[in-house]
């Protein structure tokens, strides 16, 4: 049985978006059972804005809301596991295969019941579930870039789902995290190297289409090869 959540957000310079994220982490956090056990760290990651500070502001009054900042450059994969490790390093008591870790992003706003969906999949056996992830707001994009979108979407589809996995929403358990070896230092595609090999290794693969984010439809974005990069190459 899940007995603690955490919850993981890298950010760069993220000043503008963060404290809508945070707030939305809070509203989903605070829907699961009492009984569950909650941390989030956000990892302000070379910032030169005041991405830590609004996040010290925002988890004021919240005990376990951690801010870990980075002065050297590191790759994303670095970056998401060093806030796994902070998290483990606040929930000590709860043994791996009972935490339950979240990975978002900072331009990305959680549904309310975000969280609980992810404790209900892996509370039935899944060891890692991947959400679906929704465009924020007026897209950049044009008609035909959206629709491009949609497509490469619908192109990626498999037997078991959507077959989409996003650092921005994802969840796995910390026992079958650790076994694999957690995030590779890579600069893109850290998430789904770990759900690859979470598979090789023959854990429970679950995907999500009801477990919702929202997330940013910037086409220049913080992450080489990321959301943006990719949106940008569909615009017109």
């Amino acid at each position: 049985m899940i007995s603690a959540v955490g919850v993981v957000v890298p950010a760069h310079n993220e000043a503008e978006f963060l404290g809508p994220c945070l707030r939305a982490l809070r509203r989903a956090l605070a829907e699961l059972p009492a009984r569950i056990d909650r941390a989030v760290c956000v990892v302000a990651d070379r910032c030169t804005d005041d991405t830590a500070e609004i996040a010290r502001r925002e988890f004021s009054g919240w005990r376990t809301g951690i801010v870990t900042a980075t002065g050297v450059a590191g790759s994303i994969g670095e970056v998401r596991d060093l806030g796994v490790r902070s998290v483990r390093a606040v929930l000590p008591r709860h043994p791996d295969s009972r935490v339950l870790l979240l990975s978002t992003d900072a331009d990305t706003t959680v549904a309310p019941d975000w969280a609980g969906r992810h404790l209900a999949r892996a509370s039935r056996g899944s060891h890692a579930i991947a959400g679906c992830a929704e465009l924020a707001g007026v897209s950049p994009l044009t008609p035909g870039a959206q629709l491009r979108y949609n497509q490469v979407l619908a192109d990626a589809a498999v037997p078991g789902g959507h077959g989409n996995v996003y650092g921005a929403n994802l969840g796995v358990r910390a026992d079958a995290y650790t076994s694999v070896g957690g995030f590779r230092p890579l600069r893109t595609g850290e998430d789904r190297d770990l759900w690859r090999r979470l598979g090789l290794a023959g854990y429970e693969l679950c995907y999500a289409s009801d477990t919702l984010v929202t997330t940013s439809a910037r086409l220049h974005g913080r992450a080489t090869g990321g959301l943006a990069d990719l949106l940008r190459t569909l615009d017109d």
